[in-house]
């Protein structure tokens, strides 16, 4: 096999240095495509557009429910509400700015507002318009955003690796991490009836369903301990809670036991449960979340700790800070630490330092 250099962005060395793509031997490149914003659901049935699907449900019996997007309803599953409901659904084009301002006039007339777009646009391109129209008034608009972090392969222009930093330094503003299928439809279902704004990460697509082997019901701001382990304590949010229970398995084969307390509310933080878990001693603390060590769950965990007298081994597996890589997920899942197998031989290398 030979290796064919190509010239685009790279972050490894020079930002503009050149990287290498595998290429067959009669020259094809060996690439699968950078966007994939369903996660790799190998051997887990699935649930197709599980948020769509409960927002359908919620408007069956709640005139109140409307929703918004910035032209990405088929990204974002707003088109199942959008078919069911075109009366309530609102197109507002590539202008998430505007989408917002609309969707905090809705509120004030007696909506409830869904409005969704990717999370790099909400965080980043609206952030001072949901600060002040939206926040500031405490006005019950649910923000709903896919790709987040690692969650696409097309670069920093597409990748939240900060949004739960950005947001959750936001006064009232409620901030979910859901893990799944099962935590996106009771998610969906419980912020409709939180009177407050709420930012949500969203999978979306054919989202794995796990969290129903587990006895598993979401509510705001609780973690839920979905298995016990007497080594490791996993403190997780969104898809890295798959992958936390996933390394769980593997390490428990190797007579790790590690056990797994999923947190899918980054703001307000179940602070009580978690310092109550990390307290019980004799357990390696790692926080798994898919974001910058910079500001999300890791650093929110740790902070508790220390405010609570807490005094434990503890580290994070969350993305570099740092703008990452394009290319296909699974290679950048294993590059940047996120992957099954680099969960698992972090744990090792920690456990045996």
């Amino acid at each position: 096999m030979t290796q064919e250099l190509i010239p685009p962005h790279s972050r490894r060395g020079s930002k503009y240095a050149a990287r290498t793509v595998p290429v067959s031997e009669t020259g094809e490149r060996l690439t699968t495509s950078a966007m994939i914003a369903s996660l790799d659901a190998e051997g887990r049935a699935t649930v197709a557009a599980p948020f769509g699907h409960a927002l359908v449900d919620l408007a069956k019996f709640r005139d109140d429910i409307v929703g918004l997007t910035a032209d990405l309803s088929k990204y974002t599953d707003l088109h199942v509400f959008a078919k069911a409901y075109p009366e309530k659904f609102y197109q507002m084009g590539m202008a998430e700015q505007v989408m917002i301002s609309a969707a905090a006039g809705l509120a004030r007339e007696g909506f409830t507002p869904f409005a969704t777009t990717y999370a790099v646009f909400a965080s980043r391109r609206a952030y001072d318009f949901i600060c002040m129209a939206i926040a500031e008034e405490n006005l019950p608009v649910k923000i709903v955003c896919a790709l987040p972090g690692l969650t696409t392969g097309y670069g920093p222009s597409h990748q939240a690796t900060e949004d739960l930093a950005i947001m959750r330094g936001m006064p009232n503003l409620t901030v979910i991490d859901p893990c799944d299928a099962i935590d996106i439809d009771q998610a969906t279902r419980a912020i409709a009836d939180h009177p407050g704004p709420v930012y949500m990460r969203l999978l979306r697509g054919a989202v794995p369903k796990v969290l129903d082997a587990y006895d598993y019901r979401f509510e705001i701001g609780k973690a839920r301990l979905l298995r016990d382990g007497g080594d490791v304590l996993f403190v997780s949010s969104g898809f890295m809670t798959m992958r936390a229970l996933d390394a769980a398995e593997n390490l428990a084969q190797e007579g790790i036991s590690c056990a797994v307390l999923h947190s899918p509310t980054i703001k307000p933080l179940d602070a009580t449960t978690i310092t109550a878990e990390a307290a019980k001693g004799g357990r390696l603390v790692v926080t798994a979340e898919n974001h910058s060590i910079t500001g999300g769950l890791g650093e929110a965990v740790a902070g508790a700790l220390m405010r609570a007298g807490v005094h434990t081994p503890f580290r994070q597996i969350a993305l570099p800070d740092e703008f990452l890589d394009a290319g296909a997920l699974p290679t950048l899942h294993d590059q940047y630490g996120l992957s099954v197998a680099a969960v698992t031989a972090s744990v090792k290398s920690w456990l045996a330092a």
